[in-house]
């Protein structure tokens, strides 16, 4: 990979979402699958700077999903924000409990 293409999302990927979308047979372009690429890279580098923002504002390392959420309300997509984190809360509720170990306690 070219340094230009290493914050790009695999072009195969994109080309497999889009397909999805477009009727049986339809085609797509090699243009139409690189400028989707740089926009949905550009959008998840974009929201991820303002969850990154407010994490370090907060003196956090770490961005969750509810940054995510936060930076999308934050930026204005508020529809994509409720979708997220619906599927977040779905995504936490299937999730299992972790069991707490034992620590080694001397006596």
């Amino acid at each position: 990979m070219t340094d230009g293409n290493e914050r790009l999302l695999p072009i195969a990927n994109v080309g497999r979402i889009m397909k999805r979308i477009i009727p049986p047979g339809a085609k797509i372009s090699k243009e139409a699958k690189e400028t989707m690429q740089e926009c949905v890279s550009e959008f998840i580098c974009f929201v991820t700077a303002e969850a990154s923002d407010r994490c370090l504002k907060e003196n956090r390392k770490t961005v969750n999903g509810d940054d995510i959420c936060w930076a999308l309300t934050s930026l204005g997509f508020d529809n994509y924000s409720d979708t997220m984190l619906t599927f977040l809360n779905r995504w936490r509720d299937t999730r299992p409990t972790p069991t707490p170990t034992p620590t080694n306690k001397t006596t």
